[in-house]
């Protein structure tokens, strides 16, 4: 089985930031990296999901919204994906987050916390979501990152195998 490319990037170097996960012919995937992976605690479960509720939301009601395919965490919940069609770049990224994350800081609710709108309504933390939100928003301002650090080994047989 191939290796898929999320595997290849360095965990160990990587920053909070904004990064192109993927690039395909119809999507571009940007990794919102919240946190610093295995420096830094996880975003915790209640607070992702708030978060997850809320940029969804932006997301899909912004400018861009006809270009916003999928919004949601990342397994490891150091960050979120957004999965986009069109030839949106990092830097257009980031600005598009920092709104979002703006608007998050003044929403009062999470949208859709009902037993009838989602699948773990009683799963959510709005107070810890906006702090994650805005130390988010003060690392995109002032301390950005953009450029993956991979890890390769080949192979004897010349495949390449992702050491993460």
């Amino acid at each position: 089985m191939e290796v898929i490319q999320s595997f290849t990037i360095d965990h160990t170097r990587l920053k909070p930031g904004i990064y192109v996960s993927r690039d395909d012919s119809l999507f571009r995937t940007f990794d919102l990296r919240i946190t610093e992976p295995n420096k830094e605690p996880a975003v915790a479960i209640a607070a992702m999901h708030s978060m997850e509720h809320l940029m969804a939301t932006w997301f899909r009601n912004s400018r861009v919204e006809q270009d916003v395919v999928y919004v949601g965490p990342m397994g490891c919940l150091t960050g979120m994906y957004i999965v986009m069609t069109g030839d949106y770049n990092v830097q257009q990224m980031r600005e598009l987050t920092m709104e979002c994350l703006e608007w998050i800081l003044t929403q009062d609710e999470v949208p859709a916390t009902t037993p009838e709108t989602c699948g773990n309504y009683l799963m959510h933390d709005l107070p810890m979501c906006k702090w994650e939100c805005r130390r988010y928003l003060e690392r995109l301002r002032n301390d950005f990152h953009s450029e993956y650090h991979t890890l390769q080994v080949t192979l004897e047989n010349g495949k390449v195998f992702a050491d993460a």
